[in-house]
């Protein structure tokens, strides 16, 4: 009788445990899993750069909705900002880094193998 209820146990707490898919949902790219900033990412990725209103208007955001996501990813070191001004109307223009291309690339990857993890179950 204890032997049965040791594995009984040993089942419940083997189902318990999360799925490799679920498991490897934890190792996202916090950063660009965000849905604006993957939007951010995505855009500039298929563009050289864009300015702040082609952005805006591309995603369809508020200014500071763009701004506050923006920096994260300027700050990750994803995403390169430069400021100048066209006469005297200020320019803000975002380019993908080499880095942002790379981790764009790997949280690609990764989003493939759990769609595949998951089709596989």
């Amino acid at each position: 009788m204890a032997e049965a209820a040791r594995r009984r146990s040993a089942a419940r707490r083997a189902s318990d445990a999360p799925s490799p898919a679920a498991a490897a949902h934890h190792d996202l790219d916090r950063i660009i899993h965000e849905r604006v900033r993957l939007a951010i990412v995505s855009a500039l990725a298929v563009s050289p750069a864009l300015s702040f209103n082609d952005l805006k208007k591309a995603l369809r955001i508020t200014d500071g909705n763009l701004s506050v996501h923006a920096r994260r990813l300027e700050e990750a070191g994803y995403v390169e900002c430069r400021k100048s001004f066209e006469g005297r109307v200020p320019r803000t223009e975002y380019r993908l880094t080499t880095a942002g291309r790379r981790a764009l690339q790997r949280y690609l990857d990764h989003m493939e193998a759990l769609i595949r993890a998951t089709r596989e179950r």
